[in-house]
């Protein structure tokens, strides 16, 4: 990464954590980073719903953020089961996920409507981390840049900013399999959603945007993965619910 763009080491719970346990393991992390005054990164913790009270008010006074998983496209309405992006901001969130490949598998989301959620995350003053990445079946097809260029045309509005939007690649085939592509590789698709972005949204913005790697990044493989020019961070998944491996990720991180 360069000197302009901080580093970014944001975890996703996913469907994990009870509240005694969440409040401990927040507790922990932020505790690392009050022991650590001068840290050259940000760190991001994005709890299932349930829990994000319970760890804003934990993280209260750290430099750790929380944020959320996903969020609806309406502000507000007859939604039942869905949360606004404007009641994360007032729980204290400052980020949002949208796009994950799980979301995607899962529930059927669309670039189209991935795109009106980080719409919906800018309007409420807050960052959309919006992901990226191909499956294995793409991988193996050869599709891995075409996928990745129609997501990005199709899943990052027109308001995004470096301020606002993070772009965060997961290979879908290595989330969570151990599995990861070769640091060359890695690279290579990074500057490729780089140049992108510039395409779509100006060379002073795509400059600007810190691009993330996930996609079973942990203690053994970070530094390596850090320290490539394009990678501003990591979306970790299984690794953040350790503090001690989350905070050795954090270690690679100059």
């Amino acid at each position: 990464m360069t000197a302009a763009r901080r580093i970014l080491i944001a975890g996703n719970w996913k469907m994990n954590g009870l509240h005694e346990d969440g409040v401990a393991l927040v507790k922990a992390i932020a505790g690392n980073l009050q022991h650590n005054v001068e840290i050259p990164f940000d760190m991001l913790i994005c709890p299932p719903y349930t829990l994000i009270g319970a760890v804003v008010a934990a993280a209260s006074g750290t430099p750790l953020k929380i944020g959320a998983q996903d969020c609806h496209t309406a502000g507000q309405g007859a939604h039942t089961g869905d949360i606004s992006a404007s009641m994360l901001a007032d729980a204290g969130c400052s980020s949002i996920i949208v796009g994950h490949s799980e979301r995607r598998a899962d529930h059927g989301e669309t670039d189209d409507l991935i795109k009106i959620k980080a719409e919906a995350v800018h309007s409420a003053g807050l960052i959309a981390i919006i992901c990226i990445g191909e499956t294995d079946i793409e991988r193996d097809a050869g599709e891995t840049l075409n996928v990745v260029k129609n997501q990005i045309a199709g899943s990052i509005p027109n308001s995004a900013t470096a301020v606002n939007t993070v772009v965060a690649y997961e290979p879908v085939w290595a989330i969570g399999t151990g599995r990861t592509p070769t640091s060359d590789e890695v690279q290579d698709i990074q500057a490729f959603i780089r140049s992108e972005m510039a395409r779509k949204l100006g060379l002073h913005v795509a400059n600007g945007v810190r691009l993330l790697y996930g996609g079973s990044m942990n203690p053994s493989n970070a530094g390596e993965l850090l320290a490539l020019a394009d990678v501003d961070g990591g979306l970790i998944g299984g690794a953040s619910l350790n503090p001690e491996d989350f905070w050795t990720i954090c270690e690679n991180c100059h």
